[in-house]
């Protein structure tokens, strides 16, 4: 017989002693973890009565963004599919009609967004692809629900509304802020 690593192990098999066989250290050691279990702080929480607190940089529902004018600013450039290594994002592109301005941003437009939640991995990646910062993830929690057909997020569900406006500003970083506040780049001007 030839071994593979040209090194061998002697096995001893030892007697178990008398009270090895009737297993007593080993059941007084249960116990005594148990125990110890009884007097420490309960990790428990009663959700959704009490909440944890979430950390800045978890990525939980997303939203599509408005401008300062309310207008939409998804381009429909299709950069956050194509990032979104579990492809989940699904998109059909459309033309601005005359009257629709105050509507969208320029003139292509998301007519169908839609993100299939179960699909989706929270990476963060369609955030970063986006060169309108259009999307986001925030720090909201996705509801469960029972039928797969509602974890297909559309635009009813991901754009913000106009009266209410998601507070994104957790998830920028002070680099991103600071990069902003040079209006030379196409990219912070409106």
């Amino acid at each position: 017989m030839q071994s593979l690593t040209n090194r061998s192990k002697v096995v001893v098999k030892k007697e178990m002693t008398w009270m090895e066989k009737i297993y007593l250290p080993a059941i007084l050691g249960g116990l005594k973890i148990t125990l110890k279990h009884f007097f420490r702080k309960k990790v428990t929480i009663n959700y959704p009565e009490e909440k944890r607190d979430i950390a800045a940089v978890y990525r939980g529902l997303h939203v599509l963004k408005r401008d300062e004018n309310g207008a939409e600013r998804c381009t429909a450039c299709g950069l956050c599919a194509v990032a979104c290594p579990a492809e989940a994002i699904t998109m059909i592109a459309a033309e601005r009609k005359g009257g629709e301005e105050k509507l969208y941003r320029e003139e292509k437009y998301a007519s169908t967004y839609e993100i299939n939640m179960l699909r989706c991995i929270f990476c963060g990646l369609c955030e970063e692809a986006c060169p309108k910062e259009a999307i986001f993830l925030t720090d909201q929690l996705v509801p469960t629900f029972r039928d797969r057909a509602d974890f297909i997020y559309g635009k009813d569900k991901l754009v913000e509304p106009k009266d209410a406006p998601v507070d994104i500003s957790k998830r920028q970083t002070a680099e991103v802020k600071e990069f902003k506040t040079h209006k030379q780049y196409t990219h912070n001007k409106l």
